[in-house]
């Protein structure tokens, strides 16, 4: 989008500026729209889990700006033709699949408090689902990923974990408590985690999904024009996960994420090279990644509300502005 001509309506609060999670439009002093759109291809073999884990990955843009969600529309992709003939001869049964997605899809929809409006369904190679979601957000109380300070505790609501596990799945290398663990991971919704971090104050959020840890903090970090340091050791992980990557176990997505934000890390020597990888691991509806002047309280907050698995995982530094030191 760098191509396109710069947003000048001064009714915009968030664009793509600053890689933000979702964008949010004043609607009058005290009300803006939040708006989203995410897509996935299937993580799990279920398909009524899997609608849920999407639609939970959609509303998660929401909850990381601070919004509330209203509205949302379906976005279904089926690979339902090859060559112009039915790919399946089982239409039925196919089209059961589809609708266990489109189940899952609306009881997250339901458990968010958000009223699902219809949507839109194509015939593609590659099935996908996700949803476009509209929210709302007070003006004066976005959370944006533009916005940690100096001295900021660093929280995340959700251990790390959910690519390694997907991958060990699709080589039946998986436990099936790994994957039910994984699974229940990426389809909580981040709402109690961003009502959270509104009552302790926090100062900036973003969410952890397809560049994993490190990069979603990267992207804070430059757009907060501040630097951070990461105590691995202390980041939660999902049972399992560094039993996979012990087996080498990667994905290209967290390749790719090392080879593009690596510049902007420092690691130290005493960081164990297993949670490194994790670090960088591709997440699904990953949790809240939380800039906040108090962490004791904003903990204490995300405890009461069973959020067991939050740690205060770093702090943030004034310089080097967009730059990460792990030790």
């Amino acid at each position: 989008m760098a191509g396109l001509p710069a947003v000048t309506d001064p009714h915009v609060l968030v664009g793509y500026e600053t890689n933000d999670d979702a964008g949010v439009y004043r609607l009058r002093d005290d009300l803006a729209l939040v708006q989203t759109v995410d897509v996935l291809t299937p993580i799990v073999d279920d398909p009524r889990l899997f609608g849920q884990i999407a639609a939970a990955n959609s509303l998660s843009d929401i909850y990381a700006m601070g919004g509330r969600p209203l509205t949302a529309l379906n976005f279904l992709a089926l690979p339902l033709r090859l060559g112009g003939s039915l790919a399946l001869p089982d239409c039925e049964g196919y089209l059961d699949m589809a609708r266990a997605i489109l189940a899952g899809g609306a009881e997250k929809v339901a458990e968010a408090g958000a009223v699902l409006l219809g949507g839109h369904t194509i015939d593609d190679p590659e099935l996908k689902f996700g949803l476009c979601v509209t929210g709302t957000v007070h003006p004066d109380r976005i959370l944006r990923n533009s916005t940690a300070r100096p001295g900021d505790g660093l929280v995340l609501t959700k251990p790390l974990g959910t690519g390694i596990v997907a991958t060990a799945l699709k080589a039946g290398l998986a436990s099936a408590e790994h994957a039910a663990a994984a699974a229940a991971s990426m389809a909580q919704l981040n709402a109690a985690a961003s009502q959270a971090a509104l009552s302790a104050s926090a100062h900036a959020c973003t969410d952890v999904t397809g560049f994993g840890l490190v990069g979603h903090l990267v992207e804070m970090l430059a757009a907060s024009g501040v630097a951070a340091v990461l105590e691995a050791a202390r980041v939660p992980l999902l049972p399992g996960a560094r039993d996979y990557a012990a087996m080498g176990l990667r994905t290209a997505a967290a390749a790719r994420t090392r080879e593009f934000f690596g510049c902007k890390v420092d690691v130290a020597p005493t960081v164990d090279p297993l949670v490194l990888d994790l670090l960088y691991d591709a997440q699904t509806s990953g949790g809240l990644l939380l800039a906040c002047p108090d962490p004791g309280r904003l903990l204490a907050l995300l405890r009461a509300a069973g959020i067991s698995a939050a740690a205060l995982i770093g702090h943030f530094e004034p310089a080097p502005a967009g730059h990460l030191r792990i030790i």
